[in-house]
């Protein structure tokens, strides 16, 4: 069986191929990304060459948006899954960067809709997000409740589901995750745990968002991609769309301070709430449990010992 997984050298996308690759050697993994400068570009190289050294890993530097080479990407390999984690992240970006959100969520996820509906393609699996739901009153929220994204980013996540529902390939099953807060060792600088590692490793101030007075749902990697491994092995009857939660959300300014104690941190710097961003996210999992019989989620506390030795190790790539 071969796999595609656009966004390789990303966080999720990463995680997930190393994965695969390592748990399943008659699988080949063709690997896409544009390892753009969004954030360290050290970081993705050296995310990329953990599964380089699999002789069953393909990998291809392309952006979404260049459709005459993803043509002969998928004439070049017969794929039967496609995982697409390859989008313009990072919701504070979007006061200075709505375009890249509109390009590369959008209209790079209609190249790739378009050219894997020539191809029998299975099921094709694509990241959406809790900024889908934007601000609620009512928690936790399911794929059911109403969908009213406050920024660009949500808004265009929102779009690839309702790009689904009009205009796919029948032959096709198509998987939605909308995440919530993944975070662990591997993750993105630009996420509150690594960024304030980061400061204080820097001996710089940490700005933080609404003095921390909000709640997030953390869901962390391991657990993320435990249940995208077997969602991967299941059979669908429907296309179907996921909350990848915890499902207990942890109130950011505890966190913080808990943090900041670990690594005897104190150039914190509060501010007011940045309108882009929810007061909460708080996600219910129970449609993934039932269908995966995942129930098992770590809490965030369990693991800062463990992301900031990574940093502490890693952190030159930053």
């Amino acid at each position: 069986m071969n796999i595609l997984i656009t966004g390789c050298a990303g966080f999720i996308g990463n995680s997930l191929t190393q994965k695969l690759l390592k748990n399943n050697k008659n699988l080949n993994v063709i690997g896409l990304d544009n390892l753009n400068n969004f954030y360290s570009v050290k970081l993705k190289k050296k995310r990329l060459s953990l599964i380089k050294k699999y002789k069953n890993f393909k990998f291809y530097k392309v952006d979404l948006l260049d459709k005459k080479k993803l043509e002969n990407i998928f004439k070049k390999n017969k794929i039967n899954i496609i995982c697409n984690f390859a989008a313009q992240a990072g919701v504070r970006y979007v006061s200075t960067n709505p375009e890249k959100f509109l390009e590369s969520n959008i209209y790079g996820f209609h190249n790739l809709i378009e050219v894997s509906k020539k191809h029998k393609i299975e099921k094709f699996f694509y990241a959406s997000s809790s900024s889908v739901y934007g601000e609620k009153n009512k928690f936790p929220v399911n794929e059911k409740s109403n969908l009213n994204p406050k920024n660009i980013y949500g808004l265009s996540k929102k779009f690839n589901e309702e790009y689904i529902n009009i205009n796919s390939n029948k032959h096709t099953k198509y998987i939605g995750l909308r995440f919530f807060t993944v975070y662990g060792e591997w993750g993105r600088p630009d996420m509150m745990i690594l960024k304030l590692l980061d400061a204080a490793y820097k001996k710089q101030k940490f700005y933080l968002n609404n003095s921390g007075n909000h709640w997030r749902d953390f869901t962390y990697i391991d657990d993320v991609v435990n249940i995208l491994e077997i969602l991967i092995k299941k059979k669908y009857r429907s296309n179907q769309i996921f909350n990848i939660c915890c499902g207990k959300p942890i109130f950011v300014r505890k966190l913080v301070n808990t943090i900041s104690k670990k690594i005897l941190f104190n150039k914190m710097i509060n501010t007011k709430l940045n309108k882009f961003e929810v007061h909460k996210t708080h996600g219910k999992n129970n449609k993934v449990i039932k269908f995966t019989r995942v129930r098992k989620f770590t809490n965030v506390y369990e693991k800062l010992d463990s992301i900031i030795a990574w940093h502490k190790k890693f952190r030159y790539l930053i």
